[in-house]
């Protein structure tokens, strides 16, 4: 409804109850006149003639004349305009009550009537004075002045009321002219004002309702979802107001309406007079125009109110949009820059978790754009009226989610192709290096004679049949099915294998032709040769080592042909694993040529604090070359066919739990953690920035001294095994494996030390540019920094990182010897705290405190989460240092179910942990009163965190205030 209309029917409203109060007539009302109405000198009783004409009543009234012309006018025009047009048309019946007074006062009634009566007259009776004399007088005076009264009608003289009676009915006449017509003049002044309060309010209420139409309808809409939503609050607060005042109106006139027709309702045989059935009508009708002014303000409030909605839920939606859209937009943005499918099948598997990270991360941002291109299907199915700008939106929306959908699994699949690409790969290579070490390893010797030459057949024989195990028949195939989609680094990857692979067939074919042919002539031995040139990989099979030292031997004439095809085998093998030797050379070998540079920029030229970063970056690429030599020197190797016999079944089974996530160690640093470090050199304040935007990736840690307890124990158990033994004479280790196991842990310490130091020597002489940073092209202009500076807050955090991720990587250690531990621990979050406490676990109903002293309490080892408490029995068993402590799982509780508090006076070392949801008490006894307010105060810190956010989502999803979530407070004082 438009606001005009409103304005218009509420207009209609005034008017129609207007005409119903006649006002337009009457502009009294009964409260204007109450003093004049309460001397009761003239009423309306409700009495009707016998043609239906008003009556209205003059009673005997002591000093009538002596009435202000203007409070007679007032009570005349007030009574005349009450009854209807159509009653009033017909004329009005006076009766005079003067059988008590005087002529006197009969002539003043009949003059006041005569000049002052404001309606249509048709009788005048008039009750003659009971005295003789008076009643003489009247006679007289009536002949006399009749014409000076200028009555236009008739004025007939009554002697008594039973001669009234002949003229009017009883039933229509009062008690006091012996009529039946009960009339109570309080009641019904009390009736009349009451009409008239009530159609006063319904007029004003309609009048307030155009004011609030008119505002609304001027009111401008707000560009903003706040400024939108206190708009609409504020209307609706306004349009409850005035729609309790219209229905309290409302009561309030079906509450009149039943107290006028209260007699009738009563007694079957009473009935309503005519001036009561008027008051009913006038009810009526005023309720009418209530309802019309009801349905008139709904149906305008509707429209605004829907109007302010869609409004609401166009800004929201388009707020929303901007949101998710930037959200998809940065998704979009991530995944075109994830363009690299991987060199090899460790750095692509690193590409996939990336993916499935960079998908995970999209879930929500995707939800949120289906969810609201949903919403804005629903405005439009509602006809909102901005339809034209949302349904773009929804399409663009779907557009976008598709899109990185699609994109997503293009990628995938890519990915997944690659990884199926190098994984084959590597396999060609391990079974072309697998070849070569059999080739090498076959003594020529040993050939000479004939069943030499058939073990040495045999051994080629079954090798080769190893082709379908490593599927090397579809490789060709397979590179040709993805050479379109392949990098040009991959590309002469796989050509690279493929020719290695036909050069091993090739070679195992000449090899099996010169063994034939060695069987078949049976000549004499042949000298025997060592193959073991000089670019020979390091793997080399014991018996060929063992040959280099036997004397030479006269050879034949296929010896040298065999000497020259393992050679020429064996070089073409070590081409590619001597390339990064060649290139190490070749730096060295230019740096050679001019080591002034060097020297002048080198670590001892440098600050402090730049000599810590060089120091860092140095020990990173040792570290890294480590790890590298433990994949390569021990896990690799364990694939070779011919060291099998050399690795027990329990280390071949747990090979894995040995090495744990070693490869995604090295991945991370030689992949991106490196590379990072590098730009620190020139850039040392980006040092702290760079571990804690690797705060995440570092976790990998956690995950790796986890596994920890269980490597130790396989490496305890296999640690004699000849494979160890072998692997480390190949790699020149002067330490057993599992002290470079330990690795990763002494590099967290080294990192922390480092940080440490930074941080010591971060002040402004220490960042200063010195001769020996300029020459080794460090940065020039690097600025000043104080103590407080941002960089000397960074290095803190950092450390402190660092420090969490180390005390986090000791706990996941000891965690990790616990027996019995769930699979689902990690759902209790991060591991703050351990330690041994004294518990008595005591029963709620029966509990006391000299319960439990009574009894002796259990030594428990206690471990403290994020989400939850874990109980650990400790039991002490034999090892190689001793009786050291074993710990067994008992239970652990979320910390969401339990509360806490200190124990009274003499209890300074214990507290009491409660589990709400379950009948049992702990009480806990620390080792001092220290150790217990660490514990009391860290738990508690968490306790309120976590309620904290509990509170805070129930206030997301508009969860009333008073809605109680916790049944009693966490933790007791």
């Amino acid at each position: 409804m438009a606001p005009q209309e409103l304005t218009r029917r509420l207009a209609t409203v005034i008017t129609h109850v207007d005409e119903i109060m006649q006002q337009e007539i009457r502009p009294l009302v009964a409260v204007d006149i109450i003093e004049q109405l309460h001397r009761q000198f003239a009423i309306l009783s409700g009495g009707r003639g016998k043609d239906g004409a008003p009556i209205i009543t003059f009673p005997e009234f002591v000093g009538f004349k002596h009435i202000p012309d203007e409070d007679f006018l007032n009570v005349m025009t007030y009574l005349t305009s009450i009854p209807s047009v159509e009653a009033a048309s017909i004329g009005f019946i006076i009766v005079i009550d003067r059988r008590r007074d005087k002529w006197s006062s009969v002539k003043a009634s009949l003059t006041r009537i005569a000049v002052a009566f404001p309606g249509n007259l048709q009788l005048i009776f008039i009750l003659r004075p009971s005295c003789f004399l008076q009643r003489t007088f009247t006679d007289i005076g009536i002949k006399y002045y009749r014409d000076e009264f200028k009555m236009k009608v008739p004025i007939i003289m009554l002697n008594s009321v039973s001669d009234l009676h002949g003229y009017i009915e009883r039933s229509q006449l009062t008690e006091d002219l012996g009529g039946t017509l009960e009339y109570r003049h309080s009641q019904w002044m009390n009736h009349r004002t009451a009409i008239e309060n009530f159609a006063l309010t319904l007029k004003t209420t309609a009048q307030m309702l155009q004011t609030f139409g008119d505002c609304l309808a001027t009111t401008e809409l707000p560009r903003d979802v706040p400024s939108t939503e206190v708009l609409l609050m504020s209307h609706t607060r306004q349009r409850d107001r005035l729609q309790d005042e219209l229905k309290l109106l409302g009561k309030q006139g079906v509450m009149l309406l039943l107290c006028i027709q209260e007699p009738a309702t009563k007694s079957p045989t009473s009935k309503l007079n005519p001036n009561e059935l008027e008051n009913v009508a006038t009810i009526k009708r005023l309720l009418v125009q209530l309802d019309e002014t009801e349905k008139a303000f709904s149906h305008f409030w509707s429209e605004h109110h829907l109007k302010l909605t869609q409004c609401l839920q166009l800004q929201r939606f388009e707020h929303n949009f901007c949101e998710v859209k930037l959200a998809l937009d940065t998704l979009l943005a991530e995944q075109a820059e994830f363009t690299d499918i991987g060199d090899s099948a460790m750095h692509v598997e690193q590409l996939l978790k990336e993916h499935k990270e960079l998908e995970g991360k999209g879930q929500e941002p995707l939800e949120k754009a289906q969810l609201l291109a949903l919403i804005g299907d629903q405005l439009i199915q509602s006809h909102h009226y901005a339809v034209d700008s949302i349904r773009p939106r929804c399409v663009e929306l779907r557009h976008l989610r598709d899109d990185f959908i699609n994109e997503n699994k293009k990628k995938h699949d890519i990915l997944g192709k690659s990884l199926e690409l190098h994984r084959q790969l590597d396999k060609v290579s391990q079974w072309c290096e697998a070849g070569i070490y059999l080739l090498a390893s076959q003594a020529v010797d040993k050939c000479q004679s004939r069943e030499g030459v058939d073990i040495a057949l045999n051994d080629i024989e079954a090798f080769l049949g190893t082709e379908k195990e490593y599927e090397l028949s579809s490789l060709k195939e397979f590179y040709n099915q993805f050479e379109l989609m392949l990098t040009l680094d991959v590309k002469a990857k796989a050509q690279k294998v493929l020719q290695k692979l036909g050069d091993v067939q090739e070679i195992f074919h000449k090899r099996q032709m010169s063994l034939m042919k060695l069987a078949a002539r049976q000549t004499r031995p042949v000298q025997p040769v060592a193959p073991h040139p000089e670019s020979s990989p390091k793997w080399v099979s014991p018996k060929t080592s063992q040959l280099s030292s036997l004397a030479p031997l006269q050879k034949t004439p296929e010896a040298p042909y065999l000497e020259t095809e393992l050679n020429s085998l064996e070089k073409k093998d070590d081409e590619t694993k001597s390339e990064v030797k060649d290139e190490e050379i070749l730096e060295s070998s230019h740096g050679g040529e001019n080591p002034e540079p060097e020297h002048l920029g080198g670590p001892e030229n440098l600050s402090p604090g730049r000599r810590i970063v060089h120091d860092l970056l140095e020990t990173e690429e040792i570290y890294i070359k480590e790890i590298k030599s433990i994949i390569d020197g021990y896990i690799i190797p364990m694939d070779f066919i011919w060291l099998k016999h050399l690795i027990p079944d329990v280390l071949q089974n747990n090979k894995d739990f040995l090495f744990g996530n070693i490869r995604e160690l090295y991945e991370f640093h030689n992949r991106t953690f490196l590379k990072e470090l590098e730009k620190c050199i020139e850039n040392p304040e980006l040092l702290a920035r760079c571990f804690l935007k690797r705060k995440e990736d570092l976790q990998i840690y956690f995950k790796y001294h986890k596994n920890l307890p269980r490597a130790r124990a396989i490496w305890q158990e296999c640690q004699d095994c000849a494979y160890f033994g072998v692997c480390q004479r190949q790699l020149d280790h002067n330490l057993p494996l599992f002290k470079y196991l330990r690795g990763p842990s002494q590099r967290l310490m080294k990192y922390q030390m480092l940080l440490k130091g930074l941080l010591d020597f971060e002040s402004p002489e220490d960042l200063e540019i010195h001769p020996g940073d300029l020459d080794g092209g460090l940065a020039k202009n690097e600025p000043k920094r104080t103590k407080d500076s941002a960089f000397s807050a960074e290095l803190q955090q950092a450390l402190a990182m660092m420090e969490d991720l180390i005390k986090s990587c000791e706990l996941a250690v000891d965690l990790a010897a616990v027996t019995g531990c769930p699979d689902d621990i990690g759902k209790l979050g991060k591991l703050l705290r351990h330690g041994s406490f004294n518990v008595w676990t005591v029963h709620k109903d029966r509990y006391k405190m000299k319960d439990f002293i009574r009894f002796k309490p259990s030594q428990r080892q206690i471990y403290l989460f994020e989400r939850g408490i874990v109980f650990c029995k400790i039991r002490m068993e034999p090892s190689d240092q001793g009786l050291s402590p074993h710990y067994i799982f008992k239970k652990s509780m979320q910390l969401l179910t339990i509360s806490i508090r200190q124990l009274g006076r003499g209890s300074n070392r214990k507290f009491e942990i409660a589990n709400r949801n379950g009948l049992e008490k702990y009480i806990l006894q620390a080792a001092s009163k220290e150790i217990r307010d660490c514990w009391f105060s860290e738990i508690s810190k968490l306790l309120m965190e976590q309620q904290n956010n509990i509170k805070a989502k129930a206030m997301k999803w508009n969860l009333s205030p008073g809605l109680k979530i916790w049944k009693e407070l966490p933790v007791e004082r």
